[in-house]
């Protein structure tokens, strides 16, 4: 019985606390750069791909034609993931900070290529081993995050 007149004498203040706003957050804007560089990966990983076929299938593998080989590998990888690395850039970026612009996601996708082309260069003697694989991971992934924490900076003191 008591509980009943508890909950019918709540005043205009319970009410008020209940029908509370949510804040809107306004969504981010996608930096104009981006469609740029989604045309150059899609031209990247198009020409890479494509010419690291042609050269498999047609040429013996000596000096000149393994440079070439990891030119483009490097350029194919780039253009492969920069699409994913924009996604998980857009996706676990916070909404209080600004998207980073298409550089940076060039730069990241680059980390990447560098680390598939590392790892085949040492396959070829064959001393690619999971430690050092874990190794080369960390190594990019070290720079990275102080590089972009440095930028995240000056971002932050510039506006």
């Amino acid at each position: 019985m008591e509980t009943a007149r508890s909950e019918t004498k709540q005043g205009p203040e319970h009410v008020a606390q209940q029908k509370a706003p949510t804040p809107h957050i306004e969504p981010q804007a996608v930096p104009p750069d981006h469609f740029g560089v989604m045309i150059a990966a899609v031209l990247m990983a198009l020409g890479g791909w494509g010419g690291l076929y042609v050269l498999v299938t047609t040429t013996l593998p000596r000096v000149g034609q393994r440079w070439l080989f990891f030119m483009l590998l490097q350029i194919a990888v780039v253009g492969t993931v920069l699409p994913f690395v924009r996604y998980l850039n857009l996706r676990f970026t916070p909404l209080y900070y600004e998207i980073p612009p298409g550089g940076v996601l060039v730069r990241q996708s680059v980390w990447i290529g560098l680390f598939i082309v590392t790892c085949a260069w040492l396959q070829i003697p064959r001393v690619l081993t999971p430690a050092i694989a874990f190794l080369l991971i960390l190594v990019f992934l070290v720079i990275e995050v102080f590089l972009r924490s440095r930028e995240m900076a000056n971002e932050r003191y510039d506006n």
